[in-house]
């Protein structure tokens, strides 16, 4: 039985807008994430889903509720360090977290202010490095590397630390279809092969597709919670959480409304998608 890593209690968090009123961000979370997992945090601009993430490793703190990450819970001060070596973050923007000049100097930064002996930093920037396909660049400055290879780097800086969870807030959201395929390859493989949990927060359908489970918020709750087929052939919820829905379900969704053609709308892949149109053309 694996066991949970993170898990919130009826989650609260709470900010004044403008105008001095209190406004909720989250209103009630229960949510229990498993070691090894996948999961992928869907959600409307506003819905809650970067706050959530932020109380994951303690950049947020709860106004109410609880949230705990390995059993640690993350309003005690002295489980801080503890907690954000547990699970780390990867940002939006790999231009914030990227602090050297040279890319292997990036990844060890990290290590050298943690005490990490000099010949396990080395070790450990290389494996990093290798693991996200990055290894040739090491001697590279990072200014001048793509968007995609700036978010591999900033992606081996974290796993050089060794979390067991990383949370990942929208790390592609300023990147090029080329980038944002380069880094949803190492998030998957750092998943599958190293058995890290992954959160990935994101508004791509086809993104959240990759995951083992979709959890979708709205106005600070969760609404949906499931596999993704489970998730995604709720077209007309979805929609009224203002999301989209991957554009194989969409095809197979118009064309049951308009023809009542009554086809399986759960197509994840072209080629799911392909094969039932083909059947019903026939």
């Amino acid at each position: 039985m694996m066991s949970e890593i993170i898990k919130t209690e009826n989650l609260t968090y709470a900010y004044q807008d403008e105008n001095g009123n209190e406004k909720y961000a989250l209103n009630g979370v229960d949510l229990s994430i498993k070691r090894g997992e996948f999961v992928a945090v869907l959600g409307h601009n506003g819905s809650g889903k970067s706050t959530l993430a932020g109380h994951f490793n303690a950049i947020r703190l709860p106004s109410g509720g609880k949230v705990y990450v390995d059993m640690m819970d993350t309003s005690d001060e002295n489980k801080i360090y503890d907690i954000r070596c547990t699970c780390a973050m990867v940002f939006q923007n790999p231009d914030n977290q990227i602090v050297a000049t040279v890319v292997e100097e990036d990844v060890a930064f990290a290590l050298e202010n943690m005490g990490v002996p000099p010949e396990e930093i080395r070790r450990r920037v290389d494996d990093a490095l290798k693991a996200v396909g990055m290894y040739e660049y090491r001697g590279h400055a990072p200014h001048k590397l793509s968007g995609g290879q700036k978010q591999r780097v900033a992606i081996a800086g974290v796993i050089a630390m060794m979390p067991r969870c990383i949370v990942f807030d929208e790390p592609t959201a300023m990147l090029d279809p080329a980038g944002r395929k380069e880094v949803m390859r190492v998030i998957c493989e750092l998943n599958k092969h190293f058995g890290i949990t992954v959160i990935l927060i994101t508004h791509h359908m086809d993104e959240a597709i990759k995951a083992d489970r979709v959890v979708v918020m709205h106005k600070g709750k969760i609404i949906m919670d499931g596999t993704p087929k489970q998730i995604f052939t709720n077209v007309d919820e979805l929609k009224k959480a203002s999301l989209t829905v991957p554009q194989t379900i969409e095809v197979l969704y118009e064309l049951n409304k308009k023809s009542n053609a009554n086809l399986n709308i759960d197509a994840m892949t072209v080629s799911e998608c392909a094969d039932i149109l083909q059947s019903y053309l026939k």
